[in-house]
C-alpha cells in the first residue's frame, strides 16, 4: 500500500480497490512521528553545529584568538627589547670593570654578583596558570635580572662617584715616594718577585723591595694614613703597616727604631722609623711592600712623586733583575 500527502491530508493506495483511500492517523501516531521529526532535527542540528565548530570560530572566539595573537607578537617585541637592554647593560659593565673602576683602583664586582638570579622554584607559579606560559615566564624572568643587575650598576656607579669626589683625598693617601729618600740609599738590593732567597737558596716570591741603606737611616711613610701595626712580627723584624685607606696599606720591616705608635695618624714625607737589621735580614736595609685589595703589588709602579723619568726607568730596570734578596 503507497503513501502520499496532500497538502495535509494522508492518503494511503489500496492495491486491491486499485485507488487512494484517505488515511486518518491515530494520536499514538501523531506523537511518533512528532517525536521522531524532533529527533531527527536535534541530531541535524547538533552535527551542523559540531562542524561549524570544527571548522569557524564564534565571533567572541575570534575576537580572543585575535587578541591573543596580539600579546603574543607583543611578548616578542618586549623579549626582543629586553634583549638589547641587556647588551646595552653588559657594555656599561665592561666599561665600568675595564675603565672606570680601573682608573680609581676600586675593586672589582665579582661576576657571581653581578650577574647573579633569583632563587626559589615556586617564584613564577602563578604565571604557569596564564596563557602563553612559557613565553610569560621567561620574560618575567628577563626583567627580573635586568632589574637586579641595574641596582648592582647603580650601586657601583654610585661608589665611583664618590670616589671621584674624594680623588684629591685619594691622591694624598696613595703610597707615591720612596721610603727610603735616594741621598741616603746605597742600591736597590732586591725587586718584587720571585728570587733567590739568601738564607734557604731557593727561589722564593719576593712580596716588596728590598732598600739597602745605613743602619738609622730615616724611613718615610709613602702616603697618608694610619698606622694599624707597630711592633716585632716573626721573619719581618720590627715592622710598621700603615692603612692609607682607599684599598691601599704598606709595610715596613727590619727597622731599629719606631718613630710611630699604634693609632698614629700619619702624612706622607713624615718620618715613621729607622733602617735596621731586624728579623729573617742578612744586613741593614727596609724590606717594603705595598698591598692593595688585599693582594701584594709591585712596588715599583707608585713612585712617581719623587723620582725623574730617567730615575723612574733605572729603578724598573733595577726592580726586574733576578738578584739575591736581603729578607
Amino acid at each position: 500500500m503507497g503513501l502520499f500527502r496532500k497538502r495535509s491530508a494522508v492518503y494511503l493506495y489500496d492495491p486491491e480497490s486499485l485507488s487512494y483511500e484517505k488515511y486518518n492517523p491515530t494520536f499514538r501516531d501523531r506523537v511518533f512521528a512528532f517525536i521522531e521529526y524532533m529527533s531527527t532535527s536535534i541530531l541535524i542540528s547538533a552535527a551542523i553545529i559540531y562542524l561549524y565548530a570544527q571548522f569557524f570560530d564564534s565571533p567572541m572566539e575570534a575576537l580572543l584568538r585575535k587578541d591573543n595573537a596580539m600579546l603574543q607578537e607583543q611578548y616578542e617585541l618586549l623579549d626582543s627589547r629586553l634583549t638589547q637592554a641587556f647588551d646595552l647593560l653588559e657594555s656599561l659593565q665592561q666599561r665600568d670593570e675595564s675603565l672606570y673602576r680601573a682608573i680609581f683602583q676600586a675593586e672589582s664586582i665579582p661576576e657571581d654578583i653581578r650577574k647573579s638570579g633569583f632563587g626559589g622554584a615556586n617564584r613564577y607559579e602563578n604565571i604557569a596558570r596564564l596563557p602563553n606560559s612559557e613565553l610569560a615566564t621567561a620574560t618575567t624572568r628577563k626583567i627580573d635580572m635586568l632589574e637586579k643587575q641595574i641596582y648592582v650598576q647603580s650601586n657601583s656607579l654610585d661608589e665611583l662617584v664618590n670616589l671621584g669626589k674624594r680623588q684629591e683625598e685619594r691622591l694624598q693617601c696613595i703610597p707615591a715616594i720612596q721610603p727610603v729618600s735616594n741621598k741616603d740609599l746605597k742600591r736597590l738590593a732586591s725587586g718584587y718577585g720571585f728570587r733567590i732567597d739568601p738564607i734557604y737558596r731557593d727561589t722564593r716570591f719576593h712580596a716588596g723591595m728590598d732598600f739597602t741603606a745605613r743602619e738609622g737611616t730615616e724611613i718615610y711613610a709613602t702616603g697618608n694614613g694610619k698606622v694599624i701595626y707597630q711592633g716585632y712580627r716573626g721573619n719581618y723584624g720590627n715592622c710598621i703597616e700603615i692603612d692609607h685607606g682607599f684599598g691601599f696599606r704598606t709595610l715596613y720591616a727590619h727597622l731599629s727604631t719606631f718613630k710611630v705608635r699604634i693609632g698614629n695618624q700619619v702624612i706622607r714625607g713624615e718620618v715613621i722609623g729607622a733602617v735596621g737589621n731586624t728579623g729573617k735580614s742578612t744586613g741593614p736595609h727596609l724590606h717594603y711592600e705595598v698591598i692593595l685589595h688585599g693582594k701584594h703589588d709591585n712596588p715599583a709602579k707608585y713612585y712617581f712623586m719623587d723620582l725623574t723619568p730617567e730615575q723612574y726607568t733605572e729603578m724598573i730596570r733595577l726592580a726586574v733583575i733576578k738578584a739575591n734578596q736581603l729578607d
